[in-house]
């Protein structure tokens, strides 16, 4: 249903991170390395088998999921139940839920409340390149509370700073850390300036700058918006971050690959 409120904020909006020259994937050598994926799965379309398949490509360590459901939550216990053997979800309907699934032993779970419409997660894995701490947002949709778009767009941006702001505030600073989910916004979106002047950079835009990770079909075309970030801190260096197109939900699933700086060769 949100979604419908957000088409004409992306005929108004374009991205910033247009013209920017991608980066290629790193090398591999035998260094540690986590892949982590997020994907917004859709709450109102639970175990729709493309989405639950675009899950089930099984190389991701982690992988955190915005807008679960119980519904949710059953299809994927019974499709990933050995291949990621920790799990853990919190409903919050209809649109809040969030999920974690990972291969790697779940250290600690806190959930943050909602500051505006939707919560948060601090998740700590024991993961290939040691204790990790990720958060795990959905942000505010540009909407009022009224579900008007046009006030939505210019009353929410701040919004969405301040969710940031006060969920990162939550976090332990002596842990490497990403930042993953559905912002609701592109890099030129208060959050993620935000977070960049407080040493966070978003992953997709170095290797795949013109990358869509939302898709919307009407009836005069698809529209598509970059919503969806993978955010590291300077302890973590990206080795590839990419979209993938699979699944129906509005959102694809980013995958990205990381490191500890001090492990990527010179």
């Amino acid at each position: 249903m949100r979604r419908r409120m957000f088409l004409l904020l992306i005929c108004l909006v374009p991205l910033s991170c247009a013209g920017r020259a991608a980066r290629t994937a790193a090398p591999t050598p035998k260094v540690p390395r986590v892949a982590v994926m997020t994907f917004n799965v859709n709450f109102g379309m639970a175990g729709d088998p493309a989405t639950v398949n675009a899950v089930a490509q099984n190389d991701a360590d982690v992988i955190f999921l915005q807008e679960s459901t119980s519904q949710w939550e059953a299809a994927l216990r019974a499709q990933f139940a050995q291949a990621y053997p920790n799990m853990a979800f919190k409903q919050w309907p209809p649109a809040g839920g969030l999920a974690v699934l990972s291969k790697c032993p779940i250290e600690t779970i806190d959930y943050l409340p909602a500051k505006s419409w939707f919560p948060a997660a601090r998740v700590v894995i024991q993961s290939p390149v040691g204790r990790l701490q990720v958060l795990n947002v959905h942000l505010r949709p540009p909407a009022s509370d009224r579900g008007n778009v046009v006030s939505g767009y210019f009353m929410t941006p701040p919004i969405r700073e301040s969710e940031i702001s006060t969920f990162v505030a939550a976090l332990d600073p002596n842990l490497p850390t990403l930042i993953v989910g559905d912002f609701n916004e592109d890099e030129g979106g208060r959050a993620v300036k935000w977070l960049s002047a407080h040493g966070y950079r978003s992953a997709l835009p170095e290797f795949a700058p013109r990358a869509k990770t939302w898709r919307w079909k009407t009836s005069v075309g698809t529209l598509h918006g970059r919503y969806d970030h993978l955010c590291y801190d300077a302890r973590l260096t990206p080795l590839s971050a990419q979209v993938r197109d699979a699944g129906n939900s509005d959102h694809l699933p980013v995958v990205g690959v990381f490191a500890l700086k001090r492990s990527t060769p010179q």
